[in-house]
């Protein structure tokens, strides 16, 4: 599939797979996944994976996520970790403000905001999530959500640290629920968070910026979702927890 952008694929396990199950998969993807050269791979395992998994996975095409991190560097956080410790891992990517966590936590953009900048001081890549909800879909605001998220979300990110960032677009109606935002849905949403990026920083940097799409994909929907224009890859839920699913969803993407 001819691309301007290079399509990423991330598996995001969320809360699932103890160390060795997480080992137990990534050795299966390494088998899977070699030679894959068109398609970004990174898997998003639980913080108590990271370090075994790291190391299963060193000179391969496969890179790291974590599901989430700190807006600060270090202190009296408790529970809370640091992009300087995901580093420590060879993290390369971090979800950030994913709907779950907007849901459960109370994330707000401008928290994200701050998480995007103390990503960027330790040459992390964000995965910004943004997404309406179904009430806000069939009130016709989806535009007006996706507006506000951005504009908050991104705030103070300059132009070089946003073109080094990644957006997710999930609408969170379609997060595992089996419903699928149609490739027509996706294509119009994330045209219009590509025009906003232009709005909000410029032209060059939203033709350059990656934009997944997020929510119910799976190996019968990828090969549709990614051939519009404006998606260039998948951040992937419930699929991405076997091997099997999450593979098929690569291979078809390309």
């Amino acid at each position: 599939m001819d691309k301007e952008r290079k399509l990423l694929i991330a598996g995001n396990w969320k809360m699932n797979k103890t160390v060795a199950e997480a080992l137990d998969f990534v050795q299966d993807l390494r088998r899977e996944a070699t030679g894959i050269k068109e398609v970004d791979i990174v898997v998003c395992p639980p913080f108590t994976a990271l370090d075994e998994v790291s190391k299963a996975i060193l000179d391969t095409n496969i890179r790291l996520g974590a599901q989430n991190m700190s807006e600060h560097q270090g202190g009296a956080y408790t529970g809370e970790i640091s992009a300087g410790m995901l580093k420590e891992f060879s993290v390369r990517f971090v979800i950030l403000g994913h709907s779950e966590r907007r849901q459960y936590q109370k994330e707000t953009d401008a928290l994200i905001a701050k998480k995007a900048l103390a990503a960027h001081a330790a040459s992390l890549k964000p995965i910004i999530c943004i997404g309406e909800s179904l009430a806000e879909r069939e009130a016709g605001i989806t535009e007006k959500v996706l507006d506000r998220q951005l504009n908050g979300s991104l705030a103070g990110l300059t132009k070089e640290q946003m073109q080094e960032s990644v957006v997710a677009y999930e609408p969170v109606w379609a997060i595992g629920t089996g419903k699928t935002a149609t490739s027509q849905q996706a294509e119009e949403a994330q045209a219009f968070v590509r025009r906003t990026v232009a709005a909000i920083f410029d032209d060059t940097v939203a033709r350059r910026l990656r934009i997944l799409y997020g929510g119910s994909v799976k190996p019968s929907n990828a090969r549709e979702l990614m051939s519009q224009s404006d998606v260039d890859g998948a951040l992937v839920g419930g699929a991405s927890l076997e091997i099997r699913s999450f593979i098929d969803i690569i291979k078809n993407s390309i």
